[in-house]
């Protein structure tokens, strides 16, 4: 049986949006223009990051609750951290487009993964019930984190208010950034040794319901390395042309970064959250957004400002938000924890969640 599991050689139609690697290898070796190649890197990166997930996944239930608890925290989030990473090697330029990648993440997930995860469910079932006890811990840990992310925004304008010279206000930004970063990414190990080792009765494993393919340690490990190098080779393209495309197109950095490419990066999670409501496991579907989105906050964040420092940026990157991402940021965290606060959901509360995602997104297209 074992070896039925590891041959895998029969072809599965999941695989076919994978396609899209060489489509967009050709349109990149094939001189094609900039919009082309940002979509086709685009498009490619999307069954690449199902397929990173998928692996993850799969060596979680094999290394333990530790190690897969570890796993999952480097690479739950790799599309997101590779895409950005290879716009913040470009420099102080691209920061705009960083900075919005983060907080896209976050509304992204908490907004349309966790509104599109209610509405699916609740086409097939007028109540989903989960657990308020841990959705509530998760929106709690979020808000905490996202306030760490608001705070060099204040120094901000509060040092402009107070008539401080810009590079005195700027520097301090940076700095507080820098102390920031450290102590959520302490914070973000506290919360693993919690989940993971103290209090891991209450974070019960959710078992796999058969939809995810079989793979062994040795197969999971090798598609797993695969993803993740053509994935740095698709970011590095898109964000070369992320530009040149914005500018083809109209539309602007934040919106790009907000939406566009947050929606990339994201867009794995999306399809699992609305497949595991579909089948009445809304609960997972919430672990799926407000846990990524703390992820984000805790861990992504954090070491996108610590890789600045690293890389020798006469500017490092800072935390300093536009205030529209700061209002997006608080409405998005306000707002799913109120849908978490009765531990049951429903169709129109998932349409809800959406339609503040599109009213935001429709603000982040018109500012500037």
């Amino acid at each position: 049986m074992g070896a039925d599991k590891e041959s895998g050689g029969r072809f599965r139609p999941m695989y076919l949006p994978l396609l899209a690697v060489p489509l967009a290898a050709g349109l990149k070796w094939g001189g094609a223009g900039d919009v082309w190649v940002f979509l086709g890197a685009g498009l490619a990166i999307v069954p690449l990051a199902g397929l990173l997930g998928q692996a993850t996944e799969a060596l979680s239930v094999r290394l333990g609750v530790a190690w897969g608890g570890l796993l999952n925290a480097t690479f739950g989030n790799a599309a997101e951290l590779i895409i950005a990473g290879f716009a913040l090697a470009r420099g102080p330029e691209l920061y705009p487009v960083v900075k919005a990648t983060i907080t896209g993440s976050i509304i992204g997930n908490l907004l349309l993964v966790v509104g599109l995860g209610a509405l699916a469910g609740g086409m097939r079932f007028s109540v989903q019930k989960f657990s308020r006890t841990l959705a509530g811990a998760s929106a709690t840990s979020l808000a905490i984190a996202c306030a760490g992310l608001l705070v060099p925004t204040l120094l901000y304008h509060l040092g402009r208010a107070d008539s401080h010279p810009a590079d005195h206000t700027a520097r301090k930004v940076e700095n507080v950034s820098e102390e920031i970063a450290v102590i959520l990414i302490a914070l973000y190990g506290l919360s693993l040794l919690f989940t993971l080792r103290t209090h891991r009765h209450l974070f019960t494993t959710v078992p796999g319901d058969g939809g995810e393919p079989d793979w062994g340690t040795r197969r999971a490990t090798l598609i797993l390395l695969a993803a993740t190098a053509a994935l740095a080779v698709l970011s590095e393209w898109l964000v070369g042309a992320v530009r040149p495309a914005a500018r083809a197109t109209g539309m602007n950095d934040l919106f790009v970064g907000v939406i566009v490419v947050a929606v990339i990066g994201n867009a794995a999670e999306h399809a699992t959250a609305v497949m595991m409501a579909r089948r009445g496991r809304i609960g997972l579907a919430l672990q799926i957004g407000i846990g990524s989105s703390r992820q984000i906050a805790l861990f992504v964040a954090p070491v996108l400002v610590l890789l600045s420092l690293a890389m020798g940026h006469e500017h490092p990157l800072d935390l300093h938000f536009t205030r529209l991402e700061v209002a997006a940021l608080f409405l998005s965290v306000a707002v799913t924890a109120l849908v978490c606060n009765d531990g049951e959901t429903n169709w129109f509360e998932g349409a809800m969640l959406v339609a503040l995602y599109l009213i935001l997104a429709l603000a982040f297209y018109h500012v500037g």
